[in-house]
């Protein structure tokens, strides 16, 4: 019953996206259509509305709206030139200077955001004027800045890594927000590394002179307003000085005063700016009230131990299952979003590394890092494009360049799956874990 359960699910949510139908209705029909083999059609409507609600009851879920809704008050906020001046004082002397300005920001900009497409269209639009003006190549910088702008998705505040940790039923939020840093980083670093040689290639130099130390202080001063956004939030959760909802209310709080200092959000745009994110925050809690459904209808069917059976039954080695994983989730990640990848595939694996004693936090990080490359992957890849267009090029100029940024992002991957340390060290050391 269980895989015939999961091969139902899986064709007839095929079926559903391929005809346009969205993702949570998606979900829930395919979910209703698997259990209708063993409950009867007026039980299962109501126990699935019944799931729903439970679903979208949990308090935890307000840090959602409330993150969504800081991310876009900083996106009006104008903090995005400030970090690219700021990264650009601390970055800009390596060759390059402008696309590894790029990485830096994206990664900052993305954290802060917590939307990869916000982060590749502002810091994107931001350094193109500069990189235009030096004659470096638009297919190149639309690379740099769509391969490394899901980065900061990582870096906490992040919703992704709030809805892992309920779709795991509660891992410790103030974890995944430490662990988070060392694997966004490592992106990021990937990116810079690849971006560094392509400039050297192509013989783009960085900022000419000696480093300036006083344009460093003067961009670091301007910027740290931003920059303490993550300090206060994240530092306030892994202290346990407030949880991770109450962050979220702090955060927009701060947010919309920075906004309101820097004389970039009004009366009017605030208006605009709470419409979008209750929007946005409609679409995200209803999701993840409905894949409650496919929870319910998983656990009933044992589809969860059916697939860790099959799995296990293939091979006892850990590091396989681990690669066989990553295979499907990259596979996934092409034409899925980040959060209903998350919800469906967490209570499906998560169950199997816990038999070879993997800790949820590390699982998480692997989990999301994985989703987040199909951000910029076609034929989704919502990210990619959106740098592409801010870019002013084509997908077929870009490719070349991205099959690098791939290469480089998957060594960080790998890195992240089998050397435990990238993602738990920092949780460990603050005593989390």
């Amino acid at each position: 019953m269980a895989i015939e359960s999961l091969l139902i699910i899986l064709v007839a949510l095929l079926i559903l996206l391929a005809l346009g139908v969205p993702i949570a209705y998606s979900i829930g029909i395919s979910a209703l259509i698997a259990i209708l083999q063993t409950v009867p059609l007026d039980i299962s409507v109501v126990t699935a509305a019944q799931r729903i609600f439970v679903g979208m009851s949990k308090f935890s879920l307000t840090a959602i709206p409330f993150f969504i809704l800081a991310g876009n008050l900083m996106n009006q906020g104008g903090i995005a030139k400030r970090l690219v001046d700021f990264v650009m004082a601390v970055l800009g002397k390596l060759p390059g200077a402008l696309i590894v300005t790029n990485v830096g920001a994206n990664a900052l900009f993305g954290a802060i955001s917590g939307s990869a497409a916000a982060a590749a269209a502002a810091v994107g639009s931001m350094v193109k004027e500069g990189e235009e003006e030096q004659g470096y190549d638009p297919a190149l910088c639309a690379a740099t800045n769509g391969a490394s702008a899901p980065s900061g998705l990582l870096i906490p505040p992040s919703n992704a890594l709030i809805t892992y940790s309920l779709a795991s039923g509660g891992t410790s939020v103030a974890a995944l927000f430490l662990g988070g840093y060392v694997p966004g980083m490592v992106w990021a670093l990937c990116c810079i590394a690849v971006g560094v040689l392509l400039a050297v290639r192509k013989g783009y130099r960085g900022t000419p002179g000696a480093f300036d130390w006083k344009n460093l202080v003067i961009c670091t001063l301007r910027a740290l307003p931003a920059l303490s956004l993550i300090v206060v939030v994240i530092g306030g959760i892994v202290g346990g000085i407030f949880t991770a909802t109450e962050g979220s209310a702090i955060a927009v709080v701060y947010a919309l005063i920075l906004g309101i200092c820097y004389r970039n959000i009004t009366l009017q745009s605030f208006w605009n700016i709470v419409v979008d994110s209750a929007k946005m925050s409609g679409m995200v809690v209803f999701l993840i009230g409905v894949s409650n459904i496919l929870g319910w209808v998983m656990a009933f069917t044992q589809i969860p131990q059916a697939v860790s059976a099959a799995l296990l039954g293939m091979t006892d080695n850990s590091f396989v299952i681990l690669l066989i994983m990553n295979v499907i989730l990259l596979i996934a990640g092409t034409f899925m979003d980040v959060t209903p990848a998350i919800l469906i595939f967490t209570p499906l694996f998560l169950p199997i590394v816990q038999t070879f004693g993997m800790h949820p936090v590390h699982f998480g990080l692997i989990l999301v890092y994985n989703l987040c490359i199909g951000n910029i992957t076609p034929p989704v890849g919502n990210t990619l494009f959106v740098a592409i267009k801010v870019g002013r090029t084509s997908l077929a100029k870009t490719m070349p360049y991205m099959l690098c940024y791939y290469a480089a992002i998957l060594f960080g991957l790998l890195l992240v799956t089998y050397v435990p340390f990238f993602s738990m060290g920092l949780p460990a050391m603050a005593g989390l874990v």
